[in-house]
């Protein structure tokens, strides 16, 4: 029970630490020879502040790991990472066993994506990014095609005739999708967007060229510099697929990712 209730602790302090978007390095011994001072399977968690929960045995060989792991830390390692110290020539005491740990980084970052309009292709593209490990924020002023949306954990639904007044309260750092009904309704959402989340890595309407070029003198009559609006994205999308909803989304998912996997 003893070994359960830690290993539950364990489980419990590392998802927290994910769920609150703070990186931590896990040390786990996974190997061992001759003496040393903790077992295998013995584990710790360590942030840049030092450790916080665990011991993979303390004393010199703890310091070193949790000096390796703050290291790692610093360089934004992503990869799981193996060292093998012999505990007289690497560590500097008296045993003369050698053991082997495992760091795993996690650099928990939540991706969010905002998407303005519930209409057909949104509908697709919520679908579509939902399985993906991102927070998906949609709204629309119709409760109807809200309420065709499914319901997901990692999905708010949102109804309101001001859509405008949701963008405050967003994340920094949000991705914007940009589908209402219409050109009109579009042109406000971008301009609040501009404004509030000028550094948001992908602000995309959807639309032709046509339709990209009277957005953005819109937007420029309303004051938005022409150094933002050459990051807006209309059309959104890989050119891949066709005109179909489902397609047009695996287009756009296609495009996020790519952009996602760019800035972060």
């Amino acid at each position: 029970m003893g070994r359960k209730m830690r290993a539950l602790d364990f489980f419990d302090k590392a998802a927290g630490l994910y769920r609150g978007e703070e990186p931590f390095v896990v040390v786990t011994q996974v190997q061992q020879r001759g003496e040393a001072p903790s077992d295998p399977g013995s584990k710790a968690i360590i942030q840049s502040s030092g450790l916080v929960w665990g011991t993979v045995g303390g004393g010199k060989i703890e310091a070193r790991a949790i000096q390796f792991a703050k290291e790692i830390l610093t360089e934004k390692q992503s990869e799981p990472l193996i060292r093998v110290w012999n505990l007289q020539t690497d560590i500097g005491m008296t045993c003369g066993g050698e053991v082997t740990f495992l760091f795993e980084v996690f650099s928990p970052r939540t991706w969010n994506i905002a998407v303005f309009g519930a209409g057909h292709i949104a509908q697709e593209l919520v679908r579509t990014l939902l399985p993906l490990q991102c927070r998906l924020w949609c709204t629309d002023s119709r409760s109807e095609w809200i309420e065709k949306l499914p319901q997901a954990e990692n999905l708010d639904r949102l109804v309101t005739s001001e859509p405008v007044n949701r963008i405050s309260a967003l994340p920094q750092g949000t991705f914007f999708v940009v589908m209402t009904q219409g050109h009109a309704t579009d042109v406000p959402i971008l301009d609040a967007i501009f404004r509030l989340h000028s550094n948001s890595p992908y602000i995309g309407v959807i639309g032709s060229d046509l339709k990209a070029g009277k957005i953005r003198r819109e937007l420029k009559a309303r004051g938005i510099e022409d150094s933002l609006l050459e990051r807006l994205r209309c059309p959104m999308g890989l050119k891949i697929g066709n005109n179909q909803p489902v397609e047009i989304a695996i287009s756009i998912t296609s495009e996020l990712l790519q952009v996602r996997d760019q800035t972060t």
